[in-house]
């Protein structure tokens, strides 16, 4: 069953992620595919999560990784920044940056269970920081409330299959219900709960054991495809979206 290494499994949620964005292009998708496209690519997020979980175990430097998170999500920050100026428009208005929800999740995992000790020897002082520390990327960034605990939960249960997919049924629940209305038509509460999905994030589950633990292309163009793909391709949506 685990078919395919992380690199072909990143090239098709970067597919995947790109059907989630095209519908800020107008008249390029009706409502309805909208919502069916946001459904189909709850697992986007929350796989690259999972991935991030991954280069944090396996890394050589995990303040390097974390740097690296760090300066993609600044360079993102100041882009999206800067296109939003340039373009002046209330209608195309870029706020994505996965980078920094990775980032505010992997600075949980060190403080944690990391190499936090180097700076904070206090152990007490460094869960005070992580828990501040989640609870802020949790409510400050992109996908976080439903990212910043997906990444502790894999990473906490990362031995123990079984409880960790016991606690994203957990978490998928709980989301469920948060995003439960009953409207005036089932059809207008299902288009509500297809929209409103993140609790559909738990069919990532078999991506994941798709995924056979090996890396698979390892150039630089490889190592750095995510980092560029994913604001590169928001940004041109935008400036499509923009022009049309």
């Amino acid at each position: 069953m685990k078919r395919f290494n992380a690199f072909q499994l990143k090239l098709g949620m970067a597919l995947l992620m790109v059907l989630d964005h095209i519908h800020v292009i107008p008249g390029l998708v009706n409502p309805t595919m909208e919502s069916i496209f946001h459904a189909l690519t709850r697992c986007v997020g929350v796989w690259f999560a999972y991935m991030a979980v991954e280069g944090f175990i396996y890394t050589r430097s995990r303040w390097g990784y974390l740097r690296r998170l760090v300066a993609f999500a600044l360079m993102m920050l100041l882009g999206n920044g800067a296109l939003n100026f340039l373009l002046a428009s209330p209608e195309v208005h870029i706020g994505n940056n996965i980078f920094m929800t990775l980032a505010g999740g992997v600075l949980v995992l060190q403080l944690a269970w990391g190499d936090g000790q180097q700076l904070i020897p206090q152990k007490g002082l460094r869960i005070f920081l992580a828990i501040l520390v989640g609870a802020l990327a949790s409510f400050g960034t992109e996908g976080g409330i439903l990212m910043i605990p997906f990444i502790v939960l894999t990473y906490a249960f990362r031995e123990k299959e079984m409880v960790r997919n016991s606690s994203y049924v957990v978490l998928s629940v709980l989301l469920f219900i948060m995003s439960f209305q009953v409207y005036l038509s089932w059809q207008e509460t299902l288009g509500e709960l297809l929209y409103n999905s993140d609790w559909l994030f738990i069919t990532v589950l078999p991506f994941m054991y798709l995924y056979n633990g090996e890396r698979g292309l390892q150039t630089m163009w490889s190592k750095y495809f995510f980092y560029l793909f994913y604001p590169l391709h928001i940004w041109v949506i935008a400036v499509i979206a923009y022009l049309l």
